[in-house]
């Protein structure tokens, strides 16, 4: 039987799995996992929750309520910091959680409150806890973590970017818990955030509200570059995490200049586009210089 009801959806997965079946190979890489996921599972059970499902290095939760999320995911990453057969492995996982209403259908859950919580996920790093500020506003008690605004990300079928958190799970030097009456924001993303690009002489002004700029050799992207070493989608910069940051997703690398700094080969990772520079796309900006882009962040 189909329902919906409000519910907090959790993903964590195992960071950097790629590598650990190439430095561990398959039976030891899956071994490993497979008790990662075991110790997240028996911590959301603890907290009242349901493993929905396991899909390879991830694990999907439901929780019934926002705290019950939050403490879940805090325990979840105290377990990989403290269990000597994970820190031994160099074993860690980034979590991303949300509270919304779900529906219920055949022991699995759809709907926005996933989407959104699997997009904080995507958004977490290392040993990193993001949520969204709507689902940790307005809790209370007292031995609640800290959280930091990370500013505001994207999330598809919303219209709008939302607001996201950092939340501090990690414990003090004294040893004990972080402890306040209450979770509070920390400072918000400086309103009016604004990223320009120059490209031949045509002007483009990105916002935090605007949807991620697709640049590369097919005419479907917002920026086409025709040339033979730039890939059909080659790079994509999007306002996240408070910041507008610029991803490669090409074969031959993209090439960042920022400041005066020294140029920076960019190859399916991301970096952070802050005061003025120029992209390249396939090739140094040296041998690129009639194809340049040149951006301004303010």
């Amino acid at each position: 039987m189909s329902q919906t009801r409000p519910q907090t959806i959790l993903f964590a997965d195992v960071s950097g799995s790629t590598r650990l079946f190439e430095t561990k190979g398959d039976v030891e890489a899956r071994r490993l996992i497979a008790a990662v996921l075991d110790a997240l599972s028996i911590v959301c059970v603890g907290h009242g929750g349901r493993v929905i499902k396991t899909i390879g290095d991830e694990i999907m939760c439901t929780l019934p309520t926002a705290m019950s999320g939050l403490l879940a995911a805090c325990d979840m990453q105290r377990k990989m910091s403290r269990d000597i057969n994970f820190v031994r492995e160099n074993l860690a996982v980034r979590i991303g959680f949300h509270h919304g209403n779900a529906l219920e259908e055949n022991d699995d859950v759809f709907g926005d409150a996933v989407n959104v919580a699997a997009r904080m996920t995507s958004l977490a790093k290392r040993e990193q806890i993001v949520s969204t500020a709507a689902t940790v506003n307005g809790l209370s008690g007292t031995r609640l973590p800290e959280t930091r605004s990370l500013g505001r990300a994207r999330v598809s079928g919303k219209l709008l970017p939302i607001e996201i958190v950092d939340v501090v799970w990690q414990e003090d030097t004294s040893g004990m818990t972080m402890v306040q009456s209450a979770i509070r924001m920390g400072d918000a993303a400086p309103a009016g955030a604004k990223l320009t690009l120059r490209h031949r002489g045509k002007l483009i002004e990105l916002t935090e509200n605007s949807e991620p700029f697709m640049m590369g050799r097919e005419v479907s992207n917002n920026l086409v570059v025709e040339a033979d070493w730039v890939s059909r989608t080659h790079a994509q910069i999007e306002y996240k995490r408070g910041h507008f940051m610029i991803t490669d997703r090409s074969t031959n690398a993209t090439y960042v200049c920022i400041g005066q700094d020294p140029e920076l080969r960019l190859h399916r990772d991301e970096v952070h586009l802050r005061k003025s520079g120029s992209i390249s796309m396939g090739q140094a900006a040296s041998a690129n210089t009639h194809d340049l882009i040149h951006f301004n962040a303010e």
